[in-house]
């Protein structure tokens, strides 16, 4: 099993609409996967859920949720749930419920997190709560695959999911704020690397739990949102988009900046996705990802092509990912 992260440091660039057609697409495609909606928004579990159905999971003290697995470890009643919640999408998809009530536990994240340097042993079990909770979850449900949603910020809840993460994958959108947020997240995720890796030679002796490896290495960038004409994208999105290339090898992978790599032939752009913004609305009303549209959700004539369009592009984006991954 691999887990993979979207993370960015900028928000509104449709990455949580992102994760939810990706895990739709990894099924579809005959995996099984579970998407882990680690943002305190939880805004992955309400394109999943009915309103409904999120009523149902998060009533009562016992919620059906992934905060509600881990409450008991930060509440001082034990450790966190070895049989967590799975929300069955379908089949081959399960969905680690997202809770508002997760954004209690930046501080203690935070604390702990310093505390591993002192071989402490409660402060692992708190670091590593997000992996650890991911993979009782793969047990039960024998996952290929695990895609994180965060939140887009820097803090210690995203640095403990990052921790559970294999890989990283950076949603951009064409303009000046996700160039200027590539150039945080590259030496955050160094740094957060780096740290985790000074933190795991000081695990306490005896401890029996199997630490992450915390690897999240960069599997490359998502181009989204962008306008096309004529396959080109507009002029008012070029400008940025061409300064893509090269903030990505100097700021995520620290590598020189050749004026020869453009988004035509950079290596580490995994797609161009486009908006896509006419299907959205009925997708959201019928509760179903853009790609599964049809005539009865009132896709008719150019949407229906879009549908196409949205199916094809998405499952590419799919097999290129999985590809990379067992390329690694």
């Amino acid at each position: 099993m691999k887990t993979v992260a979207f993370f960015n440091n900028k928000g509104g660039v449709g990455k949580t609409s992102l994760v939810y057609h990706l895990a739709w697409m990894c099924s579809e495609l005959g995996q099984r996967v579970i998407a882990a909606d680690l943002d305190p928004q939880a805004n992955l579990s309400s394109m999943f859920l009915s309103e409904e159905k999120l009523t149902r999971v998060l009533k009562g003290e016992n919620r059906k949720t992934l905060d509600g697995d881990i409450a008991p470890l930060f509440e001082g009643k034990g450790d966190i749930s070895k049989e967590p919640h799975l929300e069955e999408i379908d089949e081959r998809m399960g969905l680690l419920v997202g809770d508002l009530g997760l954004s209690k536990r930046e501080d203690e994240l935070s604390s702990q997190w310093t505390k591993c340097l002192e071989s402490d042993e409660r402060a692992f079990r708190v670091t590593t709560v997000f992996a650890r909770l991911i993979d009782y979850a793969r047990q039960t449900f024998g996952a290929d695959i695990v895609l994180i949603d965060v939140g887009p910020n820097l803090g210690a809840i995203n640095r403990a999911a990052l921790v559970a993460s294999d890989h990283v994958v950076i949603p951009l959108a064409p303009d000046l704020f996700s160039l200027q947020g590539l150039r945080n997240v590259g030496p955050t995720l160094r740094g957060w690397r780096e740290g985790w890796r000074e933190r795991v030679s000081k695990k306490p002796e005896g401890l029996a739990l199997d630490l992450p490896s915390g690897n999240m290495q960069p599997l490359g960038y998502i181009l989204m949102r962008h306008s096309v004409r004529l396959n080109r994208p507009v002029q008012a999105f070029a400008h940025w988009i061409e300064k893509m290339p090269q903030e990505y090898s100097r700021a995520v992978l620290q590598e020189a900046a050749s004026k020869e790599k453009t988004i035509e032939n950079d290596p580490h752009l995994l797609a161009y996705l486009k908006g896509y913004r006419s299907l959205m609305p009925l997708a959201r009303e019928a509760n179903k990802p853009m790609f599964m549209l049809k005539p009865a959700d009132g896709v008719f004539g150019a949407r229906q092509h879009a549908v196409t369009n949205c199916y094809n592009d998405f499952k590419s984006l799919a097999k290129e990912i999985m590809q990379r991954i067992e390329g690694e």
